[in-house]
């Protein structure tokens, strides 16, 4: 027999053996509990005596055709999800076919981090963890099986116990923070305190998304439905800090996880693409050639003191932002005090680099059909990049407003920094001055709204947590 002709009939029997199974998965599947564990249901006496029986030849043959069901064939081919699976309205399409059509999105992530650079160290894993999480009858990020009384008679998936532990408790974005906080330098800054204006005017792109979400949902009520939380979890991704998104949103909207995170994270790394053009609409040409003073030396007294005074503020101001802020500032503060470089090199390498794949993997996770495929996804897409440009102009928009009172005059695009896609941000503020004058360096400068920014988005967050919590 020819490998073709042979091939087909393997295949021919395997779709048949999978629709067997789908139809009688259709008719016997139901809904999961409340909770994320799925509990056993106790045999009874006439199972427990049929299980004395598994010996013979028909229950081995039974088993042996139960085998298709728990092929990636099978699961593609299956109309509903597992019974872990908590699913708030039907699908668009068949469970089955939703993994699948997730699965070029997820390599899709790959190729933007590998073949065009786009936030590699965070699309990749992203990515991958997606396509884990779509892999049919993986279990990879199923929950762990309980008995009625509550022990466990299988454990769960990995990617359910990674993102457990570090994004549901919110721990891997605060120390994926004090990594950023030994990695910054906040001596722009400090030098030329007028550029936090910038950084706070950015913030602008924040509040007109959660107005958006919540005006969207009023307009497509069937098929949008965004509260208040879920409305300011969105919103938050203007602020262009993907720690930040993560930490609000695993409090105040989990549901909404992986679309938010890849929105934040892809608009992030589309900063060179998105922000030039609304840069040069919002500015003239003798704007973009202002020269900037040279920065004031910082001395190192002023970059300790620095880390501490922002955390007392904080505190005293708004305690709920103080774990954001104050990983960042204990990161900064090993950073510049100079006597535990062992410590603040461990945050800004090894440290960072850990929770990075982890994190990555966990919001991948997330990226599972029936929480992506959705009308919800789309509108926070488009509700992000609205963020993300109207963030973006506000900074502009802010430096020209100043600089109609300020006398040393303060070059505009400078204030699309604000977003705080730190470095990023800042050079493509030098790089769109460079194009008006080749003389004309704004890096340094960019870098205080920049720095920033980071701080302001965390303040809103703790700002939103506390209204919507």
């Amino acid at each position: 027999m020819k490998p073709s002709i042979l091939a087909a009939a393997v295949l021919s029997a395997c779709l048949f053996g999978n629709y067997a199974f789908a139809q009688q998965d259709a008719s016997a599947n139901t809904a999961g509990p409340a909770n994320d564990a799925v509990v056993a249901v106790p045999a009874s006496a006439s199972g427990a005596a049929s299980a004395e029986k598994g010996n013979d030849a028909t229950h081995m043959l039974a088993r042996l055709k139960g085998l298709w069901g728990e092929t990636g064939i099978a699961g593609f081919c299956a109309r509903k999800p597992p019974k872990y699976v908590h699913m708030k309205r039907p699908g668009i399409m068949p469970f089955g076919l939703s993994q699948l059509v997730m699965i070029p999105v997820c390599l899709v992530l790959i190729y933007l981090a590998i073949f065009k650079e786009f936030e590699p160290l965070l699309l990749l894993p992203i990515g991958f963890g997606g396509l884990l999480a779509n892999m049919p009858n993986a279990g990879i990020t199923a929950p762990p099986l309980l008995n009625a009384a509550g022990a466990v008679l299988e454990p769960g998936g990995f990617l359910y116990y990674i993102f457990d532990f570090g994004v549901s408790t919110g721990v891997f974005p605060i120390l994926i923070f004090m990594g950023v906080g030994a990695m910054t330098d906040f001596g722009p800054l400090i030098a030329n305190p007028r550029t936090a204006m910038l950084g706070a005017a950015a913030q602008l792109g924040i509040f007109s998304s959660l107005l958006g979400a919540l005006w969207l949902s009023h307009l497509f009520p069937n098929a949008i439905q965004f509260g208040l939380k879920e409305a300011s979890s969105i919103g938050i991704i203007g602020g262009a800090d993907g720690p930040t998104a993560i930490w609000l949103t695993t409090k105040l909207s989990p549901d909404l996880l992986g679309a938010i995170a890849v929105a934040a994270y892809s608009y992030m790394a589309l900063v060179p693409i998105i922000q030039p053009p609304i840069m040069r609409f919002c500015t003239t040409e003798k704007e973009r050639r202002i020269v900037m003073k040279q920065l004031r030396p910082v001395s190192k007294l002023e970059k300790v003191v620095f880390p501490l005074l922002v955390l007392l503020l904080c505190g005293v101001l708004l305690p709920s932002a103080v774990p954001l802020v104050g990983a960042v500032m204990l990161g900064n503060l090993a950073r510049e005090c100079g006597v535990v470089n062992r410590l603040s090199d461990t945050m800004a390498n090894p440290l960072i680099n850990i929770v990075t794949i982890l994190l990555g993997l966990s919001v991948g996770s997330k990226l599972a059909a029936e929480k992506f495929l959705t009308a919800e996804t789309l509108g926070i897409l488009l509700l992000g990049l609205a963020a993300f440009s109207v963030g973006t102009a506000g900074g502009v928009l802010m430096a020209r407003f100043m600089n109609l009172f300020c006398k040393d005059k303060i070059n505009p695009l400078i204030g699309s920094a604000g977003v705080s896609a730190v470095p990023m941000a800042a050079r493509v503020s030098n790089k769109v001055g460079l194009e008006s004058d080749p003389t004309n360096y704004l890096l340094m400068h960019a870098m205080g709204p920049n720095v920033s920014g980071v701080i302001g988005s965390a303040v809103c967050a703790g700002v939103l947590y506390v209204l919507c919590r």
